[in-house]
């Protein structure tokens, strides 16, 4: 094995990270920019108002998202494990 399967296997892992993390975070990048917005516009300055909204929405997303990500998940260790024996050499 070379520097360059490496290095594949190493970006393919990373675009899967942004891939599967994506969102997860758009959903919170969101709803955060939503609260603040209440927040500013009613002058409300309680900063633990964001955390039960950040929460609850991460997990719906988590819930609708969840076999995806894990579809992706699988099949890259998957491509991962049924490649084990070139890796080695």
């Amino acid at each position: 094995m070379n520097s360059g399967v490496v290095i594949d296997i190493a970006r393919e892992a990373l675009w899967l990270i942004i891939k599967c993390s994506a969102p997860l975070l758009l959903v919170s990048l969101a709803v955060g920019l939503i609260i603040s917005i209440f927040q500013t516009v009613t002058s409300i300055q309680e900063q633990t108002l964001t955390f039960v909204p950040k929460i609850l929405s991460i997990f719906i997303t988590l819930i609708l998202c969840g076999g995806w990500i894990m579809n992706n998940i699988v099949s890259f260790m998957t491509r991962l494990f049924e490649n084990f024996s070139e890796y080695v050499r």
